[in-house]
């Protein structure tokens, strides 16, 4: 099977001047490697497409594969990470991973917390702050938690996030707005421990191998800032779950990945609340996929399984969706 890869690639938009915490969703060229060696392990060819405005330009020259393997991010929109699938679908070329559907519900965390929570599962009290007068509309038990309503990879998130006050909450929003040019989510804070859980597989089919606890090397609240993210090897240790607590994890994961409809592989986020029941964060249906580095990777290494192994899983399920009766 000749399979394409479309990505976008941290260093090309760099050299355009984009800023390091612009562009930290981003792929390395490591990571683009390491998929297409496991890929082409797996029995198949592989052919770079790079990013969306790439792959209009080789759809346009009539270029097709009989698979895409899509980690695209793309930069600016609320469809910015389903603007590929999208096309893809147009040309009716399959791919791997969630359709433009859910890739935009989960990037809005709002409407992604609003399908899970309809679905049964549990997840905070939240509001969505589009304009400075919706602060005062906020009716939510303190502490609360603020952050960009479309981003990923601990994007605007800080220690500043952890809000104890109407006054830091009307600081840290107005800032957040203004910064990011797009609507903050505040939800009521979670105040325990914290995991990140892997999925592989779509609807009935899905399956958890593995989740891992992220535990904080410092005292204090910790939270998964965008520079803990960067620095994690000094912030934060990872530990596999095991036991009731693997139970649990897994329970919240699969509910909430199959009423968003992901597909193939990803992440769930989540802690526990106050009341200490499980609760859902956020779901990452196009996870980071560094060999080393990037969260999914690493849990399923903490759980005996290989990059490798992660790649074929994800290649089995888009192929038995896509092709087999």
């Amino acid at each position: 099977m000749k399979i394409g890869l479309t990505y976008d690639l941290r260093n090309e938009y760099l050299a355009q001047g984009y800023s390091m915490e612009e562009t930290a969703e981003f792929d390395k060229e490591s990571t683009i490697a390491g998929i297409e060696e496991a890929i082409r392990n797996a029995g198949h060819q592989t052919e770079r497409i790079g990013n969306a405005q790439s792959l209009m330009q080789a759809l346009l020259g009539k270029k097709s594969w009989d698979m895409v393997f899509n980690i695209a991010e793309g930069l600016h929109g609320a469809g910015r990470e389903s603007l590929v699938p999208a096309l893809l679908d147009a040309y009716r070329i399959p791919y791997v991973f969630s359709g433009p559907a859910t890739l935009a519900c989960s990037l809005n965390k709002a409407f992604a917390k609003r399908i899970v929570r309809d679905s049964g599962v549990n997840t905070p009290d939240f509001a969505v702050i589009s304009r400075k007068t919706d602060i005062d509309n906020v009716h939510l038990e303190y502490p609360l938690f603020a952050k960009p309503l479309m981003e990923g990879t601990g994007k605007g998130i800080s220690k500043d996030s952890l809000i104890r006050d109407p006054q830091q909450l009307r600081q840290v929003c107005l800032e957040l707005l203004q910064r990011f040019e797009q609507p903050v989510l505040v939800e009521e804070f979670l105040p325990g421990r914290e995991f990140t859980v892997g999925v592989f597989g779509s609807g009935e089919q899905a399956r958890v191998p593995g989740a891992m606890e992220i535990i904080y090397k410092h005292k204090g609240v910790g939270i998964y800032s965008y520079e803990n993210k960067e620095n994690f090897e000094e912030v934060v240790e990872y530990q596999a779950v095991r036991g009731d607590m693997l139970e649990a994890c897994t329970e919240l994961a699969l509910g909430s990945w199959r009423a968003l409809n992901c597909l193939d592989g990803g992440r769930v986020d989540m802690k526990i609340d106050r009341f200490g029941k499980m609760s859902f964060i956020e779901v990452n249906p196009l996870a980071g996929l560094n060999p080393v580095i990037s969260d999914l990777p690493i849990l399923c290494r903490l759980n005996g399984i290989s990059f490798q192994e992660i790649i074929s899983a994800v290649l089995e399920s888009a192929i038995r969706r896509n092709f087999r009766p």
